[in-house]
């Protein structure tokens, strides 16, 4: 049973229901997180709007070498998960993408991640709609942190330094209703490669995640909420000791399904490396230090290469 965290509760009681969710299930339900309800909605109507435009429309701003911009639909899925199925199809879903937006005097400008998002021109209001979301649930994530650190028996400020320049990527995904097949998805089996993913409900199902015992358990609606789980990051900086769990999508059966995740991740410098307070004499380090761009580079070259779009941009 995925567990339900208000965080409007006081900072210790937060940090003991994330210490337990985290362990146990790798997944967690927030309410009461502050987003306005109105955001939400206006976020998931823009996500309708820019794929109900035109195949060209949309190639116009097909995605870049930083990974911003649109995926066109059934070109890729996560092959590099230890839970990625090798007879998988490509995921039945198109997505547009965008990061951190930064101006051209940003010290980051030009970095592979840090580089320009791609906007569509035609879509008045959507840039200004997405910016405004992304900058409100990026506070979401942030005041998370505090309450993370004390979890792990770290002092609250502990995460603050990997995160002054903290780095995301917000997907708009679109999922059409499709056959249900072996091997088909609306995403396959995977796990997350950041470090928190912040998922808005829809109301619309979709999205399983595999029980400890096997199995796979539908992840339940609950009004005005997000759905939380750890990312590959979190769980290499805590050796393991918060899961990072599997998750899937099915195809929709008869209406569609938009999904707005944001996956929240450290600065692009940063060095995930084991946490004290989780490592020991009996308990060594599972993995070496990585630079956070460092794992992004290779795993978006192994799972989402813009280069596989350009036959799409050829015509």
């Amino acid at each position: 049973m995925i567990p339900l965290i208000d965080l409007s509760r006081s900072r210790e009681e937060v940090a003991d229901a994330l210490a337990g969710a985290l362990e146990h299930v790798g997944f967690f339900i927030v309410v009461n997180h502050g987003v306005p309800q109105e955001k939400i909605r206006a976020m998931f109507a823009e996500a309708e709007r820019f794929h109900a435009q035109s195949e060209a429309a949309k190639h116009a701003v097909l995605m870049n070498e930083h990974n911003n911009g649109y995926m066109a639909m059934a070109r890729y899925n996560v092959r590099t998960s230890r839970v990625s199925e090798a007879e998988a199809k490509p995921d039945m879903n198109e997505a547009f993408f965008i990061k951190r937006e930064r101006g051209a005097d940003d010290p980051l400008a030009g970095r592979r991640f840090a580089g320009p998002n791609r906007w569509p021109g035609n879509l008045p209001g959507f840039r200004e709609t997405v910016l405004d979301y992304c900058e409100t649930v990026d506070r979401l994530a942030l005041s998370v942190l505090p309450t993370l650190s004390l979890s792990l028996g770290l002092p609250e400020d502990w995460f603050d330094p990997h995160f002054t320049r903290s780095q995301f990527s917000f997907r708009l995904s679109h999922y059409p209703p499709a056959e249900r097949e072996p091997g088909r998805y609306g995403i396959a089996p995977h796990t997350d490669t950041n470090f928190l993913t912040f998922l808005a409900q829809s109301g619309v199902p979709g999205l399983q995640i595999r029980r400890e015992g096997g199995g796979w358990e539908d992840v339940p609606f609950v009004e005005d909420s997000f759905v939380v789980n750890t990312g590959d990051m979190l769980h290499r900086w805590t050796n393991g000791r918060y899961k990072s769990t599997p998750h899937r999508a099915q195809p929709p059966l008869d209406r569609h399904r938009y999904a707005i995740p944001y996956f929240f991740g450290p600065n692009l410098d940063a060095e995930i490396r084991c946490a004290p307070t989780c490592t020991g004499p009996d308990n060594p380090p599972r993995w070496p230090p990585v630079i956070y761009e460092d794992h992004l580079a290779w795993w978006y070259d192994a799972n989402y290469n813009a280069d596989d779009q350009k036959d799409l941009a050829a015509e």
